[in-house]
């Protein structure tokens, strides 16, 4: 059998005092696409932020394809793995237009073919050519979403982390760029890891989903078992009832 493709083994994360993450473990199979549910300050985005490299202190271990990942990541680790952020507009660049802002990483990366890549990548993602010269705040939340999920396509990754990537966005919007993502893991072959406090986003992207709760790990569900309401601890039980009284 082959590694997964992602896995953490008693990930550990402290902040001075506070124990942010606590000996948290999961398995993310090469294909598949694992959500993380809880309330704000549940320690989701923090174990996103360790296996993105954002966040160099923690303790345990994060592998990827098998092997152990250092707290500091080289190039070769961001070609493969990507993440998209909460808030569009803030990982963008205010200044620079979004055709620069594509240009970026395919020079860091010196990567072959630029333009023939970044105008492939946008009609992929749904944005016209012509939105290369405009600046964030020309663009809708939506947009600015789509040239986030570009820019990370860009390098062609095999991981996509996605910290709430729906959640700045309107109900109307946050169905496009739902969609979007699933197309684009269909037809890319991704594996996800998705933040969210949404258990209906999770529901719509995710094969199997973690609980956090205080920095730790609950339990794990699978799709059918969230469908079902099969919980194993109240807490996960009570998220799932706010969720469908919402």
């Amino acid at each position: 059998m082959s590694a997964p493709l992602l896995e953490t083994l008693d990930l550990s994360i402290a902040f001075g005092r506070v124990q942010a993450v606590r000996d948290v473990s999961f398995v993310v199979p090469r294909g598949g696409s694992y959500g993380i549910v809880g309330e704000s300050g549940s320690g989701k985005s923090t174990v996103l932020r360790a296996i993105s490299g954002l966040n160099t202190e923690w303790s345990g271990r994060i592998l990827l394809d098998g092997t152990s990942l250092p707290p500091r990541r080289d190039r070769a680790f961001h070609r493969r793995v990507q993440m998209v952020f909460q808030d569009p507009y803030g990982s963008l660049h205010p200044r620079q237009t979004i055709g620069r802002q594509l240009a970026e990483p395919v020079a860091i990366h010196r990567l072959p073919d630029g333009e023939a890549r970044i105008l492939a990548v946008m009609e992929q993602v749904g944005l016209v050519p012509a939105l290369r010269f405009r600046y964030p705040h020309q663009l809708s939340g939506g947009q600015r979403q789509r040239v986030a999920i570009a820019r990370a396509l860009l390098l062609e990754p095999e991981l996509l982390l996605l910290d709430e990537p729906t959640s700045a966005l309107d109900v109307s919007v946050q169905a496009e760029i739902l969609n979007l993502l699933m197309r684009l893991r269909r037809e890319r072959g991704l594996t996800y890891v998705l933040v969210s406090h949404d258990i209906a986003v999770v529901a719509t992207l995710c094969d199997r989903l973690g609980v956090m709760h205080d920095g730790a790990l609950l339990e794990e569900l699978t799709l059918g078992e969230l469908q079902a309401g099969r919980t194993r601890t109240s807490y996960a039980a009570q998220l799932l009832e706010a969720a469908a009284g919402s």
